[in-house]
């Protein structure tokens, strides 16, 4: 109910669909921007990995911006996106991405260098081959990160699990708030069709306020948990975590993995 009726109550309409936006977004990310990085990660000269960092920490801080403008305009299109893909959909919370895919990946990076500890050597000679062009600085980014660093990820984790309910439990009033109020309200024009639709109407553009306010604090919280994460990484660390978020993007919008994905569900009866 809350979804149809955000819809059809919604008054301003974005000039253009963000779906277009996403779409040209993603092509930049992944046929300009993440090309570039990766050969900057190759190369032996800091500066150069620097600017391609942020480069596409820019560009994902854009993203959330333009996702704030598109909100104001119609945050319907963002709270109930039809134009996700069936890949992206289990991973999206309040409008985009959960989170905690911020410091899910960051963990894996983490878990990847304690698993690095107990390789066996067939392993090491398979991925020999692969280290050869890599600057050394990239190979040891991980290995043994700071104190620092560790302690402001379970600041950050600690933060994330304070703020994720309270955003959660405001959806959940404000919809239980807009069935109260049409049902309070609504029944007072009781058989007046035109008054009815008065006061609903009046009820869901106040709750579409507030799931705006919504939207715009769990942007928020996405863009700071990243900016904060990033800037306690030092470049090399950096490189390897935009690389793996941009994958992450980029990889719902592979064409060949969404068909799999389609042709392996098995429908809810």
């Amino acid at each position: 109910m809350m979804k149809k009726a955000l819809a059809f109550f919604s008054r301003k309409k974005a000039h253009r669909p963000f779906k277009e936006y996403y779409a040209q977004w993603i092509d930049s990310l992944n046929s300009n921007l993440l090309p570039l990085l990766r050969r900057a990660m190759l190369s032996s000269s800091p500066s150069n990995l620097t600017t391609h960092v942020e480069m596409i920490h820019h560009h994902f801080q854009a993203y959330y911006e333009a996702l704030d403008i598109a909100a104001c305009n119609d945050v319907a299109q963002l709270l109930y996106p039809e134009w996700r893909n069936s890949l992206e959909k289990p991973f999206l919370w309040l409008g985009d991405f959960h989170p905690y895919i911020f410091t899910n990946l960051l963990r894996s990076f983490l878990d990847d260098d304690d698993d690095d500890d107990i390789d066996d050597g067939d392993h090491e000679i398979e991925e020999t081959w692969s280290f050869c062009d890599t600057p050394w600085q990239i190979l040891m980014a991980w290995k043994n990160p700071s104190e620092t660093l560790m302690a402001r990820i379970e600041q950050i984790e600690c933060a994330m699990r304070l703020m994720v309910p309270s955003l959660v439990a405001r959806v959940r009033n404000a919809q239980s708030g807009l069935f109260d109020q049409v049902a309070a309200d609504g029944g007072l024009f009781e058989g007046n069709r035109e008054g009815a639709k008065s006061v609903i109407e009046k009820v869901v553009m106040g709750q579409m306020d507030e799931m705006l306010g919504v939207f715009l604090d769990a942007n928020r919280l996405r863009k700071s948990v990243l900016a904060e994460i990033i800037g306690e990484m030092n470049v090399y660390q950096a490189a390897l975590f935009l690389e793996g978020l941009a994958q992450f993007f980029v990889g719902f919008r592979d064409h060949e993995l969404l068909g799999e994905f389609e042709r392996c569900r098995i429908p809810i009866s």
